[in-house]
């Protein structure tokens, strides 16, 4: 077998394998109907906090931000320029965002650092809800624990996350910025948050 298609071979096996455990080890976990989160979001705007540096970027606190939520997706990110400071986007939902028996009437994915959501023939709440009942965040975390928490998690889950949003900006002038809103959509509504600590509810 000529060598370069042998390591194409291996190449695949290797991806097989990977997608194999990401399957397996974020498959979702069976939740009987009903909302198992009923507060929403809780949000404290900042003023003047004082940037700090995280690795190559500084942070500038906007606001404290912590939060009870289902677990809906989990994706990690290795090659886009916003990988080396948020690896992970995690997709939460709270109050009828949070019950199976909406959920499972919905199409969820994740890609390109955004949540998608689609249904057929027509939504089982309305669609302003969905977008205020969930989010997509881009996980900057505190440190590697933080990180292997985040990445273990498993749809279906209920965790409390606390933390930062922040604005980001790298030396070369490239800046990322956290919407403080849950009632926007698309580009730029995504939550960008420092995350200091990470617990699993039930």
């Amino acid at each position: 077998m000529p060598a370069m298609k042998r390591l194409i071979l291996i190449a695949i096996a290797i991806l097989g394998l990977h997608q194999a455990w990401q399957w397996f080890g974020h498959r979702p976990l069976a939740r009987a109907d009903g909302v198992l989160v009923n507060d929403v979001p809780k949000q404290v705007d900042v003023v003047n906090a004082p940037s700090f540096a995280h690795g190559e970027f500084t942070l500038t606190p906007l606001a404290n931000y912590a939060f009870d939520a289902r677990v809906l997706l989990l994706s990690r990110y290795r090659f886009d320029t916003e990988s080396s400071l948020a690896p992970l986007d995690l997709g939460v939902g709270w109050q009828r965002m949070s019950d199976t028996a909406v959920i499972e009437q919905l199409f969820l994915t994740q890609s390109s650092r955004f949540m998608f959501w689609r249904w057929q023939n027509a939504p089982p709440i309305p669609e302003m809800e969905i977008t205020r009942s969930a989010a997509n965040i881009h996980v900057i975390p505190a440190n590697q624990m933080v990180e292997r928490q985040i990445e273990s998690l498993r749809p279906g889950l209920v965790v409390s996350v606390r933390g930062i949003l922040v604005e980001a900006v790298r030396g070369d002038g490239w800046r990322w910025r956290s919407s403080l809103s849950r009632d926007d959509g698309g580009n730029g509504a995504c939550e960008l948050m420092y995350v200091e600590s990470v617990s699993i509810r039930n």
